[in-house]
């Protein structure tokens, strides 16, 4: 099983994304918007790979972890809420993560934090 966790790192929002503060998805049932729910409900209190399987098994899936991780999954790098929504996500020692808004004190702070990696969100075009 390959994962998808990181520590200490922030996930910046993308350079090509189309809003300038972080947004709340509007449709619920969407990956974004289940991300959304989750992460705003439960700040650092799951892993990348906790997230990625929860919203998998919130939209119908049904396959046990083991199996879904089985396949290589993508990293929050490229989750719409990174990419179309101007959230970043924070990763902090234990890999737990956290939704911090592009426009927020705290995503300046983690920005200027030389302890924090920065990797940049995944564009929804390219350059």
């Amino acid at each position: 099983m390959k994962s998808t966790n990181y520590r200490d790192t922030l996930i910046t929002a993308s350079s090509d994304s189309p809003v300038s503060t972080g947004t709340v998805p509007e449709k619920r049932a969407t990956v974004a918007g289940i991300q959304h729910q989750i992460l705003s409900a439960q700040p650092y209190a799951l892993t990348s790979d906790d997230l990625l399987h929860a919203v998998h098994v919130a939209r119908g899936g049904a396959k046990w972890r083991e199996e879904f991780f089985a396949t290589p999954q993508a990293c929050l790098r490229a989750s719409p809420l990174v990419k179309q929504f101007g959230w970043g996500i924070h990763n902090d020692a234990e890999g737990r993560i956290a939704l911090v808004g592009m426009e927020t004190g705290e995503y300046c702070r983690l920005l200027d934090d030389p302890a924090v990696v920065k990797t940049a969100g995944m564009r929804s075009k390219r350059a």
